[in-house]
């Protein structure tokens, strides 16, 4: 395998970073006077880009955006999948533009024609028969968990080590050494988290099965793949053994699609034939219009019926719900990107280029014998610095190099490629352009050539 020379990597990222610093001083100047803003940036995540700095945003359509330098780049990122429609693409700014002006009424709490029609759809699509609405896939997990823990009367959840499912407080856990632990950096916990919940590595069935069989866990909540750790992609026959442990042990099964919407257009809920209870969604929806979606199956509904004719109040303060969510503007967006953009027939071609871009990488890899990996899930790759790939969240934790991330992220943006800055992820959406792949596999390959062949 190729050694990478550490003194090397650093002289490449101190050049970079000069490149990046001298060709955007509007982005490095609206960064410097943004004292009001905490971080100086609209939320604290913005400060993971590499480089000092993030890039100031101007404006986006299709496949890519445009900083305030006047730099275009092809964007991979897509919001971390808020964009998969792609930015503003015309159904949706015809869809907000007639809620917003034509019709007019954003919020009324009031339900609206389209949100039997949404929900019909993703019925369609995921198989779970009834649902109901929020702002984020965050909160839809946030209200599922309440939901699991009312009708089995269990207090704690299971996830997966690494995993990631929004802000939930739940979740923010891993395994070490065999315990839970909360996991490194998180903020403020009301709880630990270990006491609220159970967690094992992804693809451990035996670790599974242990872990249910105290009979406390309400439910498990999982990606079908692992996806903020990397893409860590479920071995042959494990998420039929999830299933199989949630049946005998009572525990109900939530998948949370937000990131695996990339595998079809089921998700992976689909491509795999998974029968979930319950299903979670987010951002994607709404081609960035902020949204998101909880499914339920109808034995579940129903005995989440039953529950609440026992006195329990999900109407008013029983802490599912907020006053925005389901607001007509979220779901002339949802309708409009479900049934016009994000379409059965937009995925196959969307596939076959995240297919091109993950050749393009693992030839790279390949060439230079490099202990690196490619995974791919639908619309979705990414590469990382492990060979072969992880199999579970803590091997894929261990393989995290944050200083090629830097080097591989400002040479991508100095060169007009933007991919996502928590990890290496590219998404393709239905206006990216194989023109635009093959330029992703210029970059890539001539940022590892200047890496390894000096």
């Amino acid at each position: 395998m190729s050694t990478i020379d550490r003194t090397r990597l650093e002289s490449l990222i101190a050049r970079e970073e000069q490149r990046y610093r001298a060709e955007h001083p509007a982005s490095r100047s609206l960064y410097s006077r943004s004292t009001h803003l905490f971080g100086r940036v609209p939320m604290t995540w913005m400060n993971k880009w590499a480089g000092g700095f993030p890039l100031g945003f101007s404006h986006a359509r299709g496949a890519t955006v445009t900083d305030l330098d006047g730099h275009e780049l092809i964007d991979f990122a897509l919001g971390d999948t808020g964009a998969m429609a792609g930015h503003s693409p015309a159904p949706l700014v015809a869809a907000v533009a007639d809620r917003i002006g034509t019709r007019g009424g954003v919020t009324t709490m009031l339900p609206s024609e389209d949100a039997e029609l949404v929900a019909a759809e993703l019925s369609r699509r995921f198989g779970l028969a009834e649902w109901s609405f929020s702002l984020s896939a965050t909160d839809a997990n946030r209200w599922m968990l309440r939901l699991a823990r009312l009708v089995t009367g269990r207090p704690k959840v299971l996830v997966f080590s690494y995993s990631y499912h929004g802000t939930v407080d739940e979740t923010f856990v891993v395994a070490e050494g065999g315990r839970a632990v909360s996991r490194a950096g998180n903020v403020g916990a009301a709880v630990d988290p270990a006491t609220t919940t159970r967690v094992v590595e992804f693809n451990d069935v035996e670790a599974l099965r242990e872990q249910l069989g105290h009979g406390d866990v309400a439910a498990v909540l999982t990606e079908p793949a692992l996806t903020n750790i990397g893409i860590v992609l479920p071995e042959p026959g494990f998420l039929e053994a999830v299933r199989a442990a949630c049946d005998e042990t009572g525990t109900l099964l939530i998948i949370d699609e937000t990131h695996t919407f990339s595998a079809g257009p089921g998700g992976a809920t689909r491509r795999f034939n998974l029968r979930p209870d319950a299903l979670t969604i987010g951002k994607s929806l709404g081609g960035g219009v902020p949204c998101g979606a909880y499914g339920l199956s109808a034995e579940l509904a129903a005995r989440v019926r039953a529950a609440v004719a026992g006195g329990y109040d999900i109407v008013d303060v029983g802490g599912v719900g907020g006053t925005l969510a389901g607001n007509p503007l979220s779901l002339a967006a949802m309708r409009a990107v479900l049934s016009q953009v994000l379409t059965d027939e937009a995925f196959g071609p969307m596939e076959m280029l995240a297919t091109r871009f993950a050749a393009g990488v693992e030839s790279t890899i390949e060439r230079y014998d490099l202990d690196w990996s490619v995974s791919q899930l639908g619309a979705r790759c990414e590469y990382r610095f492990a060979r072969p790939a992880p199999r579970n969240g803590g091997d894929s934790a261990a393989s995290a190099d944050e200083a090629l991330e830097d080097y591989l992220h400002l040479y991508g943006v100095n060169r007009g490629i933007l991919i996502t800055p928590f990890h290496n992820m590219a998404l393709m959406c239905p206006a990216t352009t194989t023109t635009q792949v093959d330029a992703h596999q210029v970059m890539f390959e001539s940022a590892v050539g200047e890496l390894l062949d000096a």
